[in-house]
């Protein structure tokens, strides 16, 4: 397996995020887990009860310490109030990583500030050979995050993946990846 040394919590100007918590539950599932407009996008279903979100902390909590899967609370460091998350899977030194905040937090820029900070610990990883993601093609707020934070696309892939949120019809996706400067 191949190791990665993430901290268990590091800041950016305005956010924290820290390793996701068993107490986060509540807070994760009233913010961001079990509404739809937030969830839309996302790989997984809406959750639909508190135990959805229990038993995701669960299997992050596990993962955490297999190291293959990396997931954070994002806060506002002001007052503490959780905001968002963002998670990373470690496949053998391939990262992809996601990110959901609540719709109240949509358009103020903490999805840049997150991922650019994110990106910059993860460049600093010498087993990590490549760092992507990929989005529905109608998720363009998404992919505008993704440009800001230096990713490029890659390729457009049809009747890709399934979003369980959109009636689980094939959708097109984009691939993205981050250029690692002097890698191959």
């Amino acid at each position: 397996m191949i190791q990665l040394n993430l901290p268990e919590q590091f800041t950016t100007e305005r956010l924290l995020l820290q390793r996701l918590r068993y107490e986060d539950a509540e807070e994760i599932f009233y913010t961001y887990a079990s509404k739809p407009e937030a969830t839309h996008y996302m790989s997984w279903p809406t959750h639909q009860s508190i135990d959805d979100t229990r038993s995701f902390i669960q299997y992050a909590t596990w993962a955490w310490k297999e190291g293959t899967d990396f997931s954070y609370t994002i806060r506002l460091k002001e007052n503490n109030k959780l905001i968002g998350s963002l998670g990373l899977v470690n496949e053998q030194g391939k990262i992809q990583f996601g990110y959901i905040f609540s719709p109240t937090y949509w358009g103020k820029g903490y999805a840049t500030e997150a991922c650019r900070k994110t990106m910059e610990i993860l460049q600093r990883q010498r087993n990590i050979f490549r760092i992507g993601t990929f989005v529905d093609a109608d998720n363009i707020a998404s992919i505008h995050v993704l440009d800001k934070c230096g990713f490029r696309e890659e390729a457009r892939l049809s009747n890709w993946m399934r979003f369980p949120n959109q009636g689980n019809h094939p959708k097109e996706c984009i691939v993205f990846i981050l250029p690692l400067s002097g890698r191959e």
